[in-house]
């Protein structure tokens, strides 16, 4: 026991969430240091200040943006030294969580979610596809998918994929199973020309619930701009009616990396820019955004729109 081990545990300690015997050895340090006892004391000072604070609760703007910014940090974020230690040494990395039982909670309860969770996405693609030979195979084998291509003036689609050996089926783009593959295709294929043509595909019927789910994953996280501004051209026409699409496009403006899908999401906002939600953006763009185009197109809106009373 450290003065270090104690500074970082001292919340934990204070909100119950230490092992008796690591919080035993804590107090029995803190009756010996005065460094620590005077830090557990500033501690236990702030956070009774805290608590007597009325609770705010998050708008509904803040839990989707700190959603969507999750789901982007876990998909891209690097294997870490904790990956490392748990795969070479599970043991140094266990003498760390048996002291930190809150933790080892939510790593269980992340497993336990995340084993629901992927069984809940194998059965939900369990819908049989064609395959050239007449059988059957089930969307959660493939994969990936190798082209998607629509016959010239025609609704006929022809898309090839991979299973044990590469497959293809051809069918109409209103067949549940062409959709199906799109829908695959669109977000977990590693060729973004494929992904691109899926997702012009699914663009065509952007009123279908999963075409739009997939536009809406498309525009938040494919790592194609071509792929985004696709999908961000085919949800246009749904910001005014469709929150969560409001919210996609607001996320653009906000923190897409391409200055191009900044300006289209900014010009596809007019028609709600009254909205309380657009208005707080623009407020923050024409305050200070890196972009000149768009500080000043903030700025501008903010002038046509009517004073709050």
């Amino acid at each position: 026991m450290n003065c270090d081990w104690v500074s970082k545990n001292i919340q934990l300690y204070i909100y119950d969430e230490l092992a008796d015997d690591a919080r035993y050895e804590l107090e029995q340090h803190v009756a010996r240091c005065g460094e620590c006892a005077k830090e557990l004391k500033s501690a236990r000072d702030l956070h009774s200040v805290l608590s007597r604070m009325p609770v705010q609760e998050p708008s509904p703007n803040l839990l989707a943006s700190s959603r969507m910014k999750l789901q982007e940090s876990l998909e891209t974020v690097e294997q870490s030294g904790f990956w490392r230690r748990l795969v070479f040494d599970p043991w140094a990395w266990w003498r760390e969580v048996r002291f930190a039982p809150a933790v080892a909670a939510i790593i269980f309860i992340v497993g336990l979610a995340g084993g629901i969770g992927g069984t809940y996405q194998v059965m939900k693609y369990r819908i049989p596809v064609p395959t050239s030979g007449g059988s059957q195979v089930e969307a959660s084998m493939i994969s990936g998918i190798r082209s998607v291509s629509q016959d010239p003036g025609t609704n006929q689609v022809r898309i090839k994929y991979d299973t044990v050996a590469p497959q293809e089926v051809e069918g109409s783009l209103n067949d549940q199973r062409i959709q199906q593959l799109l829908l695959f295709a669109a977000r977990n294929n590693y060729n973004s020309g494929v992904r691109m043509d899926s997702v012009g595909l699914l663009s065509q019927q952007p009123q279908e619930a999963r075409a739009r789910e997939a536009l809406l994953y498309a525009l938040r996280y494919d790592s194609n701009p071509g792929v985004r501004l696709k999908a961000l051209d085919a949800l246009g026409s749904y910001v005014k009616d469709d929150v969560r699409v409001r919210d996609g496009v607001l996320e653009v403006l906000l923190h897409d990396s391409n200055q191009g899908m900044r300006t289209n999401a900014l010009h596809l906002l007019g028609p709600v820019r009254a909205d309380s939600s657009v208005r707080a953006v623009m407020q923050q763009l024409a305050d200070g955004d890196r972009n000149q185009y768009i500080r000043s197109q903030a700025r501008t809106v903010l002038a046509q729109l009517p004073e709050i009373d």
